[in-house]
């Protein structure tokens, strides 16, 4: 090991990533919106095609799975250039509302309607027999409580649809991302991506999995707990009052790390404290972007963090004894070569963040959400099809393939269309209703912290309280709140 993690940590110097000059910069023009969108897109439309690859290569195309996995995972790289978008984009959406009450609005409109789609869809294909739900939840109650807050993989159970173990964590960050917003530790990402990266290389292969449901407790009392914390913090930290949402923010988000750090049911500890690092990480980048915080600390810290999280799966070799050690350093190749790809990839995109996307990839991004929870149904549909049966020729393959891909954006441009566009404007128009009926919830600069959230508080040349949010605004808002969504593999 070239470096310990304790030397890592010391030799970057953290700053909190605030502007130094004393007024906040200029807010980005409507244009650069747009360009960030389009390349963020692009890069959720171009993991997309890794994703599907991943799961579809099962069934079809064994012998290029089989040469490419001696070195590459498409579906780790997928999920980890996912994880860097989100941490790059959901806390920004976050400052620019400087409302906890309107993320979250914005999140469950973005996230819960397709999501309660898909696993209506997976029910009814296992009562057909065409699903393999049954094998994966054996207490109908118990999967309800630990799927119900999207959080199955970290309260012991199984997850009806495979590739759902991503929203655990991609809900555990917003949860964290809250609560260090409402207490004015958002601006340090910088740290604490380290501290995760650390803690993923020193500590991921000691913690426990499952520990807190494998108690006396049971998964079930475990999952009713979690819920009813998680459910009342965020609901105390959505209110007006200073303290009983820092008090709720703190309650949440602190009961989604101690789930994540002991309680993951098939990802490791070590694997799960690396995406929290990497969408730190993320984090650290756009406030890079925005000119908050230095490129010269910002690239530094991001190389540690790709260092530490690269020496993090040395535990899955020597702690967890579930490969050879043929297999192992297989096991190993592939998460070093998939990590870098996907900081590459990323680094790439963002270098070419003012260039112009193809409306292909943009448009792919746009549906990636449906992609994620709508293509291992269609997996297993595609699996009980007499014609895919028996081997192919690579050329037939080949079609197979094109036809289900073909057959998986159709049914994603309706998904897109007819749920979760539709389903974001009603978020929009209930988010502007509590508003109005509730008053703006804005967390003051005082408690937020200095950066973009500081410029909708009071100030002596601004007004007392922001103004009511109006049409152009709610379709400003859509362009960032579109991008806060990752998709992963199985």
């Amino acid at each position: 090991m070239p470096e310990t993690p304790g030397t890592s940590h010391q030799a970057v110097p953290v700053a909190p990533e605030a502007p130094a000059a004393p007024q906040a910069p200029a807010a980005p023009a409507a244009g650069a919106k747009g360009r960030r969108l389009a390349w963020l897109d692009a890069l959720r439309g171009f993991a997309a095609l890794f994703v599907v690859f991943d799961h579809l290569s099962y069934d079809v195309l064994q012998h290029v799975r089989a040469d490419v996995y001696q070195f590459f995972d498409p579906g780790l790289y997928g999920v980890f250039v996912f994880f860097m978008v989100s941490g790059y984009i959901v806390p920004a959406s976050l400052e620019r509302k400087g409302s906890v009450r309107g993320f979250w609005v914005s999140r469950v409109f973005r996230l819960y309607p397709l999501y309660l789609v898909a696993l209506v869809v997976a029910v009814l294909l296992w009562k057909v027999h065409l699903g393999l739900i049954a094998k994966t939840n054996y207490d109908g109650r118990t999967a309800l409580l630990t799927h119900v807050l999207m959080l199955s993989n970290i309260l012991g159970q199984q997850n009806a649809i495979d590739v759902v173990w991503t929203l655990s964590y991609e809900m555990a960050f917003y949860l964290l991302v809250t609560a260090l917003f409402v207490t004015g530790k958002h601006q340090r990402s910088s740290r604490w991506a380290l501290v995760f990266a650390v803690a993923a290389a020193a500590l991921g292969g000691v913690l426990p999995m499952t520990a807190i449901s494998r108690t006396f407790l049971g998964t079930q009392l475990v999952a009713e707990l979690a819920d009813l914390l998680i459910l009342g913090g965020v609901a105390l930290a959505v209110t007006r009052h200073r303290l009983p949402k820092r008090v709720g923010a703190i309650l949440a988000g602190g009961t989604a790390l101690l789930l994540v750090c002991f309680n993951g049911n098939w990802v490791h500890p070590y694997e799960a404290l690396t995406i929290l690092a990497l969408m730190f990480t993320g984090t650290m980048l756009y406030r890079a972007e925005r000119g908050d915080y230095p490129w010269r600390r910002a690239i530094p810290i991001a190389v540690v963090v790709f260092v530490l999280a690269s020496l993090s799966d040395l535990w899955s070799l020597s702690t967890w004894n579930v490969f050879s050690a043929v297999a192992g350093h297989a096991t190993y190749r592939q998460w070093l070569t998939s990590l870098l790809a996907a900081g590459l990839t990323f680094g790439v995109g963002l270098a070419c963040r003012h260039r112009k996307v193809p409306r292909v990839f943009a448009w792919l991004g746009l549906v990636s959400f449906s992609v994620y929870l709508l293509h291992p149904l269609l997996v297993e549909i595609y699996k009980r099809i007499p014609l895919t049966e028996h081997p192919h020729p690579l050329p037939e393959q080949l079609l197979l393939a094109a036809a289900f891909l073909a057959v998986l954006l159709a049914c994603c441009w309706l998904s897109h269309r007819f749920v979760e566009s539709s389903m974001q404007r009603q978020g929009r128009r209930f988010a502007a209703w509590l508003d109005t009926y509730l008053g703006p919830d804005t967390v003051l600069a005082t408690a937020a912290g200095p950066g973009p959230a500081a410029t909708a508080a009071p100030s002596p040349a601004a007004p007392a309280a922001p103004a009511a949010p109006t049409r152009a605004s709610c379709r400003r808002e859509t362009v960032w709140d579109q991008d806060g969504v990752h998709i992963g593999h199985p």
